[in-house]
C-alpha cells in the first residue's frame, strides 16, 4: 500500500476495480470476494469494512446514482462515458448523496482517482459533474 494514500483512498480504489470488472463482466458474481482479496493487502479490518459499504451502497443506490449521472453530465449517457469513468462518478456519487463523506473530500478522492486510473481528459470530466452533483445536493457552502 502506498504510504501517501489514507485507508479510505486505498478502499475506493478496490471498489473502483470490482465496479470496473462488474461493468465488463456483469454475469461475474464474484464482487464481494474480489473485493476482499484485493483488500488483504491492507491489513486493516476498517478498510474492508469502508470498501464493503461503499460497494453495497453503490449496488443499493445505482438506479438512483445513475440518474444522478444522466441529470448532471450534459449531453453523456452512462453508456457513453468511459467505463473508468462512470465508476468514478457512481463512486463520488454515491458518497455526496449517500453517505457522511464530506462532498468535498468525495470529489477530491474522485479527481485523485481519475488522475491515476483515467484519461488526460478524465480528471476535467469528472470535476465537472461531481461539482455540478455537489452543488445541487444542498451540502456545497
Amino acid at each position: 500500500m502506498d504510504k501517501k494514500k489514507s485507508l479510505r483512498s486505498v478502499g475506493r480504489e478496490a471498489v473502483l476495480q470490482v465496479l470496473y470488472q462488474q461493468d465488463l463482466n456483469p454475469q461475474s458474481d464474484q464482487t464481494l470476494h474480489e473485493l476482499l482479496v484485493q483488500l488483504e493487502l491492507a491489513e486493516n479490518q476498517s478498510v474492508v469494512t469502508f470498501a464493503k459499504g461503499l460497494l453495497e451502497g453503490i449496488e443499493q443506490h445505482k438506479e438512483a446514482i445513475d440518474a444522478h449521472l444522466m441529470k448532471h453530465a450534459s449531453n453523456w449517457s452512462i453508456t457513453r462515458m468511459a467505463v473508468i469513468d462512470r465508476n468514478i462518478l457512481r463512486i463520488a456519487t454515491y458518497e455526496i448523496e449517500y453517505s457522511d463523506t464530506p462532498g468535498r473530500v468525495a470529489i477530491n478522492e474522485a479527481l485523485e482517482l481519475a488522475k491515476e486510473y483515467g484519461t488526460s481528459q478524465s480528471s476535467q470530466f469528472v470535476n465537472g459533474v461531481v461539482d455540478k452533483i455537489f452543488q445541487d445536493s444542498g451540502s456545497a457552502s
